[in-house]
Parts: C-alpha cells; structure tokens; sequence
C-alpha cells in the first residue's frame, strides 16, 4: 500500500470522527444549560454570569436571551481548541523535523483517544471542555499529514497529492455529520448496562463511535505508515529536466531564494490566519443560525452539512486537482475567497426572507461554501509547502524546515479558527445574523483584492 493511501485512508477515519459532533454542538450547549441550571457555583453558571451582564450591557433588546447565550457559549467552545491548536502546531512540527513524523503522529494520536474517552463520560460542562482541551493540545494529523504528503512528492505536483487532504475532509462532511446527528437522535441504551449511580454523556453513542474510528486509526498508522522524513522521493528532479507544454503536465516550480520564499511563505500564514478569522467564525455559527432562525434539529443541521460535503468531494476530487495545475494556487484560492463572499451575502439576507425561501437559500450559500472548502486551505496549504526546504536539515528549528514551517502555517491558522468564533458569536449575540455575516463578506472581499499579488 502506497504512503499516499495510507494518509487518505488515516484522515478518512481521523476527519469522519472529527465531523460526528459537529451538528450536535448546539444541542450539545443546550443540554449542558439546562442540565446545570440549579447550580450557581459551578464554571458553567460563572460563564452564564458574565454573559448575563453583557447581555446588559448589548442594545439588541429583541434577542431570545436563552438561544443567543447557547450561541455564545458556542463560540467560546469553538475557540478553545483552535486556541491550543495554534499553541501546539509549531512543536508537533519542530517534533517531527527531530525525531520523525511517525512516532509523533502516533503520541498526538494517544491524546486524540483520551479526548474522546473523556467526552463519553463528560457529563459537566467542565468535563466537556477538558475533552476539547485535550483534543486541542493532541490534534496533529492534518499537519502531519501534510508533511509526509511533502516528504514523499516533488514540488511540480504537491499541489494534487495535498489535494488529497481537502478531498478527506470533503468526504468526511459527506458522512460524519449524518452519523453523529442520527446516533444522537438514536442512542444506543448503555445507561441500562452501567451500575446504578453511573452516567455517561447524552451523546455516549456518537462519543464511542468517534473512540473507536481513532483507536482502528492509530492500530492503523503503526502498522501500515512508515518514516518519511528525508524521502529522496521529494528531491527526485525529472530525469529530462525540460519545461512541459500545457498538454504534457504540470509547469515546473521556480528555484527561488531563501529570502524571496520565507517572504511568500510569511504572506500565505498572514493571508490563512485572515481568511480563517472571518471563514471559521461564520461557518461556526451556521448551525446555530439555524437553530436560531428554523429552530432546526440535529437531523436537519447533518443534512446541510453533508450537502456540502458532497459537493466539496465532487469538486476536490476533479475540479481542484486538475485546475490548480493550471491557474496555480493563489489564483484557486482567490476564486474560493470571493466565492465565500457571495455565499455570506446570501445567509445575511435569511432573515428577511419568508421561511420556505430562506430554507432554500440556506442551501444555494452552501454550494459557494462548498467551493470555498474546496479551494482556498488546500491551494494556501500548497503555497506554504512549496516554500519549504525538501533536504532534512541539521537545523531542525530552521524557519523552513518542512515540519516547522508547516507548523507555523497550521499554527496561524488555528489563531484565526481561535478568535473567529468568538467574534462572530459575539456579533451575532449583539447585533444578529445580518450585520454579522455582512461584515464577513465585506472581509471576504476585501481579502480577495489583497489577494491579487498572491494570485500573479
């Protein structure tokens, strides 16, 4: 089996657990609310307090104070991982450049599994929350992956085996979400099989289907995967060393300085913190406008979701692939930026709209947000790589050793999955659905002409 199989096959089960939760995390807020309403002294009534008073303090007096504070809580749940993950990117990378991707891989992956072992039982909000702390500090195989997907391909077709990274999530979205949304809705009876006085999560189900994905996950990579840091595959120049017509393949990659790629490579970081700062926050409370707006259950949320799975898939699978080989990766990632701009213009305009039509404009946005996810990350991703040392270095903290800079790359990223949530959940709680996702369209926008330099 190829390295390239063994990584799609292994994010396959690593992303098809991320996704199972995803349509549940508004019900999720709602059941831990309801479940800690008569408790005044613990984290979650403290977190309530303090929204409370801001709540005060907001002049949208129209909201439905309880949904908005879901909505909030939300996004301070959304934040958090993203906030370890920016923390912990950058060591996972220097890690792996030291003593090897496997093995790295393998500890982040232990941590993933006590992140889902917690979750089953997490039956406070404190406990839940340890969970996605310990997933945050964990989580490593995307970044991973994506510096074994560059160890083991040259530079002149990187851009479609990391392609391979968008297609797993894209497949992923497809299946998680239904699965985790119905298992919710279809919970497996364990209460009945634990002693009296024992409880487990009102989510155990999808809980111990994600334990089980990343547990045949791990067995998986430490059997099938091995080391490629230092692959002479990604060193291989073709043999006759000519530039290939438009027919015949891929263009050949520049030999650039040092200097000129740790300049691209700090403007693909800036350019991935800005787009996931405004991207992330938005696509986080998707399912809370929903829930918000149509009052929509977790069946309904994992439908939209796998929509745009699918159509991500369809795209990643052909479109991307082959025209990023053509146009090159800024122009790819600039035509996904204005493709979200559109798609938020449409959303901002849902609570205008009669609720039959609103319904299916939620669903033509999803189309422009499956584009989106299709393109912008994986041609950014792609951007990033290019700009790395291929030879392993005996400077593993060098700015482009593959492992580092990849995580950094990840790393700024994660910061603005950190801090979009928060600020897209607190507009939203303020000033509502419309302003907020305007706003992020005038961003999107915005970004999409700073992309221009990016793009030539």
């Amino acid at each position: 089996m190829s390295v390239k199989t063994v990584i799609f096959l292994s994010l396959v089960l690593d992303l098809f657990a991320f996704t199972i939760p995803l349509p549940l995390f508004p019900r999720i807020v709602e059941w831990y609310t309801q479940r800690e309403a008569n408790d005044t002294n613990g984290l979650l009534a403290r977190t309530l307090q303090a929204v409370a008073f801001l709540r005060r303090l907001s002049s949208n007096s129209k909201m439905d104070s309880r949904r908005w504070d879901v909505v909030l809580l939300g996004g301070i749940m959304g934040s958090l991982f993203s906030a370890l993950q920016f923390l912990v990117s950058p060591y996972i990378g220097t890690l792996s450049d030291k003593y090897g991707r496997k093995p790295v891989l393998l500890w982040t992956m232990v941590g993933n599994i006590l992140s889902a072992l917690v979750w089953v039982q997490s039956t406070s909000w404190s406990s839940y929350l340890l969970s996605r702390a310990i997933g945050g500090l964990s989580e490593g195989n995307v970044q991973l992956a994506i510096a074994i997907l560059s160890d083991i391909t040259p530079p002149e077709t990187r851009s479609r085996s990391l392609a391979l990274v968008g297609l797993a999530f894209s497949i992923c979205f497809c299946i998680g979400p239904p699965i985790g949304a119905y298992f919710s809705m279809n919970p497996f009876q364990f209460q009945s099989y634990l002693k009296p006085g024992w409880e487990l999560n009102i989510y155990a189900t999808p809980a111990i289907i994600t334990l089980v994905l990343l547990s045949l996950e791990t067995l998986f990579l430490a059997l099938a995967l091995p080391e490629t840091r230092g692959s002479a595959r990604a060193q291989k120049t073709s043999a006759t060393d000519k530039t290939p017509s438009k027919a015949s393949g891929p263009k050949p990659v520049p030999v650039l300085s040092r200097l000129h790629r740790s300049a691209i490579l700090k403007k693909a970081n800036n350019l991935h913190f800005a787009f996931l700062m405004a991207f992330s926050g938005v696509e986080f409370t998707l399912t809370f406008l929903t829930y918000d707006l149509f009052d929509w259950n977790n069946t309904e949320n994992g439908r939209l979701l796998a929509t745009m799975g699918i159509l991500s898939a369809l795209l990643q699978g052909g479109y991307t692939r082959n025209a990023t080989r053509k146009i090159g990766e800024g122009v790819m990632a600039r035509r996904g930026v204005i493709s979200c701009a559109i798609s938020f213009i449409l959303i901002s305009s849902l609570p205008y709209l009669q609720p039959t039509t609103a319904s299916r404009v939620i669903y033509l946005a999803a189309v422009f947000l499956a584009f989106t996810s299709a393109t912008v990350v994986s041609s950014l991703t792609a951007l990033a790589s290019l700009q790395c040392d291929d030879e392993v270095s005996s400077d593993v903290g060098s700015p482009l050793a593959k492992g580092r800079a990849l995580g950094q790359f990840r790393s700024s990223g994660q910061l603005g999955r950190a801090i979009g949530p928060l600020l897209a959940c607190a507009s939203y709680w303020t000033f509502g659905p419309s302003i907020t996702y305007s706003t992020a369209a005038a961003t999107m926008i915005a970004l999409a002409f700073a992309m221009r330099s990016v793009a030539k």
